[in-house]
């Protein structure tokens, strides 16, 4: 989501308008690569950017530093700077990101699901019923 409607959402959640916890937890989670990284961060630890990155070689780094400080800022992933020469960063699940991790897991399953029907589907031969 942009920048907008999740400071938008913010401020909702601020002033008692807002009531939609479905609508603030896709707020958090939607973003092309955001599932992917909290699964990557979730599952595996903490990772250096650069590591990221070549998870996700179709990702740009802008796209990757902005869905990195989005995650950031809705509390859900942390940056660590480590002071050495080079400087090394690492991003890691924060407690709030984990209590996330069991959405994220049941959304790889269901996909994981999905695809094995959907191959079945394309390899299985047509009945004559299912025109």
């Amino acid at each position: 989501m942009s920048e907008t409607l999740r400071e938008e959402i913010r401020q909702k959640i601020l002033k008692g308008d807002y009531n939609c916890e479905k609508e603030l937890t896709l707020s958090i989670i939607s973003g092309k690569w955001k599932i992917v990284i909290l699964w990557h961060l979730g599952v595996e630890g903490p990772h250096r950017f650069s590591e990221l990155q070549r998870l996700f070689p179709k990702i740009s780094h802008k796209i990757l530093t902005n869905q990195l400080r989005e995650l950031i800022e809705d509390g859900v992933v942390h940056r660590e700077v480590f002071p050495e020469v080079p400087p090394k960063v690492e991003y890691s699940m924060t407690e709030l990101g984990m209590t996330l991790q069991p959405i994220v897991e049941m959304m790889y399953e269901w996909g994981k699901k999905r695809i094995k029907q959907i191959k079945q589907d394309i390899h299985s031969p047509k009945r004559e019923t299912d025109n």
